[in-house]
C-alpha cells in the first residue's frame, strides 16, 4: 500500500515520503511498516510515527513525541499538545537526514520490549 501511495503520488511528496521511509529503514532496519487510518504507519515494539500527506506538506506525526529528544529541533507542527509533536516537510525543504534518523531511534527507545510470559512445563 505504501508503494502505490508513493507512486500515485508522482511528485515531490512521493518522493518526500519515499525519502522518510528510506530514513527510517536505515535507523531502524527491523521497523514494521503499516497502512492504517490509510496513511503509511511506522512501529517497532508500538507505534512510531504517520506519514500523512497533504497538498502543501508530508506531515510525520510521533504519538509519544512530546518525550522524544529533539536536539535539531526537527519537530515543527502539534507542538501544543501534551503528547504529540510532528515534523511538517514542505516542497523543496532539505531533511537533516541524520537528525531525523536519530528522532526515528529515540522515539523507537520509548517503546521498549514486550516482555513474554514464561511458560512452565
Amino acid at each position: 500500500m505504501i508503494d502505490a501511495r508513493i507512486e500515485e503520488l508522482g511528485d515531490w511528496r512521493g518522493k518526500v515520503l519515499a525519502k522518510v521511509r528510506a530514513l527510517m529503514h536505515e535507523a531502524l532496519p527491523d521497523v514494521v511498516e503499516e497502512w492504517k487510518w490509510a496513511v503509511p504507519v511506522w512501529a517497532h515494539n508500538g507505534h512510531l510515527c504517520t506519514g500523512e500527506v497533504y497538498k502543501q506538506a508530508v506531515k510525520l506525526t510521533f504519538p509519544k513525541g512530546a518525550k522524544v529528544e529533539d536536539p535539531a529541533g526537527l519537530f515543527n507542527a502539534s507542538l501544543e499538545g501534551n503528547a504529540r509533536r510532528a515534523i511538517d516537510i514542505r516542497e523543496g525543504e532539505a531533511i537533516n537526514e541524520q537528525a531525523l534518523k536519530a528522532l526515528f531511534r529515540a522515539a523507537a527507545a520509548l517503546n521498549p520490549p514486550k516482555k513474554t510470559k514464561a511458560v512452565k512445563a
